[in-house]
């Protein structure tokens, strides 16, 4: 068909020529009315019509294209043909308008979208061919129309689209109800239009297709279009067809890889955005413009792909939801960079340069999209020369230090990114004062580990995070980096492939993969000393106050134990196993996963082990459910699993070796943990994880190396066990009698396991095993733990359903005992000579056996026992021969007549006498105030300590008669021994948590008192009994008792309220914290209470402070004495605490709160802010009517008295008037002078604090030093790159004056060794040709940058929508100022001055 014939669906003859002139004249921005019937015919037209048409002009060009030898005759052909048939190019023109313009209405139809494509696709196929501007084809509003079709064709976002407009119908249907200002039949049409507008926008899978197919063919119309039609004179075309080409890359997804080259066959490519890569490299091209500019335009589109950013016409760039397809479009955009890069080379490494700076400046913090990002950074800085990549690590070295918290966080994923690949040569990088900047120990030691101490924890926590991943990577030079920050003595263990000259060079490895051996590493002293502080750093993240810092502190902790960076000590080991009892769910269970960790690296290790065992166990009895489980899962896995049958002739496996030397710890070194497991086989038994085979592969080792193990595990499973093989227990019972080479542990499991088994036995193995026990008893040749287990079991085999039976059973033998021990005693006790010759072992055995064997036979204890046991503290009188009158209550035992019985022997003589005290009430009323005056008076430690023990033990059963005697324990609180301060706290703060005692009189301030007590680990334990143990059962405590504390402190007993419990003189003494030495104690103990207050019991207890000691101050109820003076002073210092503000007011409320803290979303910060402005509003109306009358007052007051408090209280006011600085008058209006007072205070504090500020800036600004062989880099400017002022620009890292006053205490403390002076932005004199726009060509320029702000932002100065499209440049004439010089004089030179005058 020819092309005549084809055109004639498109009536050109029939079209009016007015029509046609104001279609010419509109521009073609709007569609000019045509006649109905004209525009029908037109309408008729069907798609068929369209593709003819097109096929019959792409035949055309085709043929005019191969006509090389006359272009211009070819072009008349074509040309010729039309104007031969007298077809108007005008009239075509208009008419392909008509449809275009049609189509892009948002109501067109389908078949108005398919037609508005195919029309288009003509007239860019009529623009490509020679000759299309001689014809005056050519208009730059159609062509735009036309490229930018695809995106108003097709239907994105069809379905928001309906929702939005039915929100709009549903609205306007709301309004309705007002007066109507149209008539019934206009609303009638508006509302038929709706309903049509909502069935059109409802597009079939059909439908869809059809439209992808005319848009295939326009994006190929437009590549077609620039490979003949040059835009090197139409920036703005070249421009638009950028952002479009950019927008299709979204259109659909790419099955398989795209694939890239300079010269591509358009019909062969499969998918739109294939289409749209080629268009971009197509505008790349010299013919459409200078390749400097046409990359400028392109990186900038390609920017926001990469940052997986929307970025409009107008405002800010907006995050797209990071789907499949949105990362799939992200790399292809990185791989076409890398492609145009390798292409152009030179031409678009400063580019790529820009690229990378902005992708880091604009990335956002969400870490997903940060993780993509930095993988983009580092697949192109893969494509830099060696010069331009140590540029690169260079900004980012100063992108590391910026005030924005994403800034810092994003510089350290590039640095771990950056880490994976090949360690650059020097030799890649001519220029030898960058070559510091490409080793893989710049990158770990100035950008990653610097940010170890930043001021996000945020921040911290990431990298040392990071900094775990870093020695999982394949580099041998990445984990030679972190072991020198680490460990600067000793061996590194590192590959044995890359021990060789020039390792660093050498293909990366795996260490997965490869055998490991150890190089010594030199050192000096400098090296030692700063890795032990960064190890001290590190272990002090461990406990910072930040979950997220304490976990990644944690995980590089075990990152460095297990690749042997840092010893396997004790002290390093032992944190992992207390972040096992950390207060966060979340660290306890990372603490699990790190311990975990460690034994699997080093299960051999004895100090692993152990740390596993203090970290596992206590677990199982956590208060959380998950981590209960999570432990019990651990140990599941560690020790149970693991046991197999045992065979001689076979070796165990590494697994069941590591069980077997758990369970050896757990019966020697950490018997104290053994009790964790009763709670987990409790568990394990309900779960039926005792099965007969367990028990019979668990039996078979009771007779190898390892079988105090065995039987440990076998006392835990006996109790719960269906059948067990009694032959073999009993056997071993038969050795354990008969030898005395069983160790203390296992006796005691065996006794333990064959007490479990009594019922089975039959009756004359029980009796002989009952023989056998009292037998073994008394010979007393037994441990102390041995005697506790055997009368145990011995209860167990007389235990039966009848308790008289039980009872008469265990005071035949147990009796038996007690007379044997009784017979013992007395001899010794009775006979003046009998302590010359004792034997102290055997006598502490019957002691022990004696009060072990009461408990269960009280009624066979006689007084005359009692009084032996007593005798044994005191010496014995004719009394005791004849039972008469008992010794006097009144006297502490040391007070009686001294014996000779030594220490051991009176501590067990105690305990003794505790547990008889425990069986007969009448004994308790005598003993009691022994003990209590022992407690105070004794001389011996161990005595004291057991009396301690005794007396909290009788206050489980005699709840009301120990009471009277809580404080004389609590005084204990302050023994001179350490060791008894730790007791006493423990002992009563499991009292308290049993509420056996109450928080009556002095308890609660003692606990106080050994809240600062001198030793750490006692303040320590007081801590964490007060915090994590009691608060949670009172959380009000705190509150209840702090202004208390203030009185009682002091020692002020003249309140009419407080302090007013009894106390002797010498307990008032002993817990006084009265006077200046102990103030820095009191205000730990009010700063620890406050830290911990809420802010409902910070404004409760602000308000009653107002109310019970500045009210009675004021109304002179309290003289204003010395010691009330104390008093007033110190109220008024704590309610200048920071502490005491209400954290809902100081905490930061806007931007920075979120970017700190990382809200989910921004409800989270309008709540807050919306919370702190009522807060605050009710605090304000409080100060004003509560506590204002009462400064008033006692300023006044003060006054007259000349009272040097005074001071004190314009302090608290100056501190409280903070956050109300520009109310003062308002708040004073009561007091004219005060508030002038306090205002002149504001000011001359705030001037102070300027100063300093100042002064911080001066010396750290002029102590900036650089590290070794990045010193003289800054003072060759001609080196630099020149950056090309282009709107896409560089960001420049912030200028020195203001990277100083934001300088972190890092960055402060290490700039000595690893800051970098800032440079400067230069461009050569001669550089002129690449000038910006609108400047004067050959004046010298100047570039100026904003801190860290690219002119690709708007402009400071500006608004902050409006966009900058240049660089601003002064000339030489107009050079900015230079900085302001400072005024400040010394005090001294300012004295000498005046002393002249």
């Amino acid at each position: 068909m020819d092309l005549i014939s084809a055109l004639q669906f498109l009536k050109l003859n029939q079209i009016p020529e007015e029509w046609v002139n104001a279609m010419w004249d509109l521009e073609f921005t709007e569609r000019e009315q045509l006649e109905d019937s004209i525009e029908d015919e037109l309408t008729v037209s069907g798609d068929k019509s369209f593709k003819t048409l097109y096929q019959c002009l792409l035949v055309h060009a085709a043929d005019q294209q191969q006509q090389s030898a006359d272009v211009d005759g070819a072009s008349q052909s074509i040309w010729a043909i039309l104007g031969e048939n007298q077809v108007s190019i005008k009239s075509l023109v208009a008419v392909l308008s008509f449809f275009v313009l049609r189509g892009k209405a948002k109501t067109a139809n389908i078949q108005q979208r398919v037609s508005s494509l195919h029309a288009a696709s003509i007239y860019l196929l009529l623009l490509g061919i020679p000759g299309s501007i001689a014809n005056k084809v050519f208009h730059e509003v159609l062509l735009d129309t036309c490229s930018e079709l695809t995106s108003h064709c097709w239907p994105q976002d069809s379905g928001k689209k309906r929702k939005k407009d039915g929100l709009k119908s549903s609205q306007a249907e709301g309004k309705r109800s007002k007066p109507q200002r149209k008539d019934n039949a206009e609303m009638d049409v508006d509302e038929a239009d709706e309903e049509e507008d909502e069935e059109e926008l409802s597009f079939s899978g059909q439908d869809l297709m059809k439209i992808r197919e005319a848009v295939v063919q326009l994006v190929q119309s437009l590549l077609r279009l620039l490979q003949t039609f040059p835009l090197k004179d139409r920036p703005q075309s070249a421009g638009s067809l950028t952002q479009i080409f950019s927008r299709l890359l979204y259109f659909e997804p790419v099955v398989g890889g795209s694939q890239f080259s300079a010269h591509q066959d358009i019909n062969k490519l499969r998918s739109v955005p294939e289409m749209a890569f080629y268009g971009l490299q197509l505008l790349c091209s010299p013919k459409h413009g200078e390749q400097k500019e046409s990359l400028r335009r392109l990186f900038h589109q390609l920017l926001y792909v990469i940052l997986m950013m929307n970025k409009g016409n107008r405002g800010k760039p907006t995050p797209l939801v990071p789907s499949l397809a949105v990362l799939s479009t992200r790399d292809q955009a990185v791989h076409f960079i890398c492609h145009l890069v390798e292409e152009l080379k030179e031409l678009a490494l400063p580019f790529l340069q820009i690229l990378l700076q902005h992708i880091c400046f604009q990335m956002v913090e969400k870490s997903e999209i940060r993780n993509h990002g930095a993988q983009a950074v580092g697949m192109l800085a893969s494509q830099m020369t060696g010069a331009d990549y140590a540029r690169f690590i260079k900004w980012l070295f100063y992108f590391s230090r910026k005030a924005k918290m994403a800034s810092r966080l994003f510089s350290v994923d590039v640095v771990m990114v950056l880490l994976e690949q090949p360690e650059r040569k020097p030799e890649e990088c001519q220029d030898p004062e960058l070559h510091c900047f490409l080793p893989h120990r710049f990158l770990i030691q100035s950008l990653l580990f610097a940010r170890r101490s930043d001021d996000s924890p945020t921040v911290q926590g990431h990298t040392l995070a990071c900094l775990a991943q870093c020695l999982e990577l394949p580099s041998p030079n990445v984990t030679r980096a972190v072991h020198n920050l680490f460990s600067a003595t000793g061996a590194q263990t590192v590959l044995e492939g890359d021990i060789t000259e020039g390792s660093s060079q050498q293909t990366q490895k795996t260490f997965r993969t490869l055998p490991f051996r150890t190089v010594e590493i030199s050192s000096n002293e400098h090296s030692d000393c700063e890795a032990r502080e960064n190890l001290a750093l590190l272990l002090r993240r461990v406990k910072d106050s930040k979950v997220n810092v304490r976990k990644s502190a944690l995980q590089a902790l075990v990152g460095l134990l297990k690749y042997n960076v840092v010893p396997m000590s004790w002290e390093n080991l032992e944190k992992l196993s207390v972040c096992c009892r950390d207060p966060a769910v979340s660290v306890k269970k990372k603490a699990l996963q790190c311990v975990g960790e460690v034994l699997t690296a080093r299960p051999e290790c004895s100090v692993v082990q152990k740390a596993w065992l203090q970290g596992v166990l206590p677990a199982v009895m956590d208060p959380e459910s998950s981590v209960q489980e999570r432990a019990l899962e651990v140990l599941d896995q560690v020790v149970l699993s693991t046991i197999k049958p045992y065979s001689a002739s076979r070796h165990l496996d590494a697994g069941q070796r590591l069980t077997w030397d758990l369970l050896a710890l757990l019966c020697h070194e950490c018997k104290n943990l053994s009790r964790y497991l009763n709670r987990a086989f409790a568990i394990w038994s309900q779960q039926n994880k005792f099965t007969q085979t367990f028990i019979t592969n668990l039996i078979s080792h009771t007779e190898a190396h390892h079988a105090s193990g065995a039987w440990l595990l076998l006392s835990k499973v006996a109790a719960s066990a269906s059948r067990l093989p009694y032959e073999k227990i009993l056997d071993a019972w038969d050795t354990m009698i008969s030898s005395n080479d069983v160790p203390v542990t296992t006796s005691c499991h065996i006794l333990c396991v064959v007490g479990d088994i009594a019922t089975h036995l039959n009756p004359d193995t029980r009796d002989r095993i009952i023989g056998d026990l009292m037998t073994w008893l008394k010979m007393f040749s037994l441990p102390l733990e041995v005697i506790c287990a055997a009368v145990e079991t011995l209860y167990q085999f007389g235990r039966s359903e009848d308790i008289k039976q039980t009872q008469a059973f265990l005071n035949q033998h147990c009796g038996e005992l007690v007379s044997v021990c009784e017979a013992y005693l007395a001899p010794i006790i009775l006979s003046e000579k009998g302590a010359q010759n004792l034997n102290e072992e055997l006598m502490v055995k019957h002691l022990h056996t004696l009060g072990v064997a009461s408990l269960h036979c009280p009624a066979k204890v006689s007084k005359r026992t009692v009084l032996l046991v007593e005798s044994v503290l005191a010496t014995h009188s004719e009394k005791l021969a004849g039972c008469q009158e008992e010794l006097p209550a009144s006297l502490p035992l040391s007070q009686f007549k001294a014996n000779s019985m030594p220490t051991k022997v009176r501590a067990h003589g105690v305990i003794t006498l505790g547990k008889l005290c425990l069986q007969h009430d009448d004994l308790i009323h005598k003993y009691l105030p022994v003990f209590a005056r022992e407690m105070e008076e004794g001389k011996e430690v161990a005595v004291r300590n057991n009396v301690v023990v005794i007396m909290c033990d009788l206050c489980v059963r005699y709840t009301n008669m120990v009471d009277h005697y809580i404080p004389n324990i609590s005084a204990c609180l302050q023994d001179n021994e350490a060791i008894i301060r730790e007791q006493t706290l423990i002992m009563l703060t499991n009292l308290l948590q049993e509420e056996f005692v109450k928080w009556k009189g002095s308890l609660f301030f003692r606990f106080m008192v050994a809240l600062v007590d001198p030793v750490p680990a006692v303040a320590s334990l007081c801590e964490y009994c007060l915090l994590h143990l009691l608060l949670k059962k009172n959380p009000e405590m705190f509150s209840q008792h702090f202004i208390e504390c203030i009185f009682h402190f002091n020692s002020y007993d003249n309140h009419k309220s407080y302090n007013k419990f009894p106390q002797s003189e010498r307990e008032r003494v002993r817990f006084s914290l009265k006077g200046a030495r102990n103030r820095e104690k009191r205000f730990r103990i009010y700063r620890f209470l406050l830290e911990h207050f809420t802010d409902a019991q910070r404004f409760n207890v602000t308000m009653k402070i107002n109310q019970t000691v500045l009210a009675c101050f004021a109304d002179e109820e309290l003289p204003l004495d010395a010691d009330g003076g104390e008093v007033l002073s110190e109220t008024f210092k704590i309610l200048s605490l920071k502490e005491m503000k209400l954290q809902a007011i100081s905490s930061p409320a806007g931007g920075a709160a979120v970017e700190e803290e990382n809200m989910a979303t921004m409800a989270q910060a309008v709540m807050q802010a919306t919370q702190k402005k009522v807060v605050s509003q009710v605090q304000k109306k409080a100060f004003i009517e509560n506590t204002v009358p009462l400064i008033i007052s006692l300023k006044t007051l003060l006054e007259q008295k000349r009272s040097p408090i005074l001071r004190d209280l314009m302090s608290y006011l100056q501190a409280t008037m903070q956050d109300y600085r520009n109310e003062v008058k308002e708040f004073f209006s009561g007091d004219e002078q005060l508030a002038a007072e306090l205002e002149f205070a504001l000011k001359t504090a705030e001037k102070e604090k300027e100063m300093e500020e100042q002064m911080d800036q001066c010396s750290l600004t002029g102590d900036t030093r650089i590290p070794t062989a990045e010193r003289s880099v800054e003072a060759s400017p001609a080196r630099s790159r020149v950056l090309l002022p282009f709107t896409f620009a560089t960001p420049q890292p912030p200028r020195p004056n203001a990277l100083a006053a934001r300088l972190t205490h890092t960055d402060r403390r290490v700039r000595r060794l690893r800051s970098l002076p800032l440079e400067v932005t230069v461009i050569p004199q001669g550089n002129v040709n690449n000038r910006a726009i609108s400047t004067p060509k050959g004046c010298k320029i100047d570039l100026t940058f904003d801190e860290g702000v690219s002119a690709i932002f708007s402009d400071p100065r500006t608004s902050v929508v409006r966009e900058s499209s240049v660089l601003h440049v002064r000339s030489n004439e107009q050079q900015a100022p230079g900085l302001r010089q400072w005024n400040v004089q010394s005090p001294l030179r300012q004295k000498k001055k005046g002393s002249e005058v």
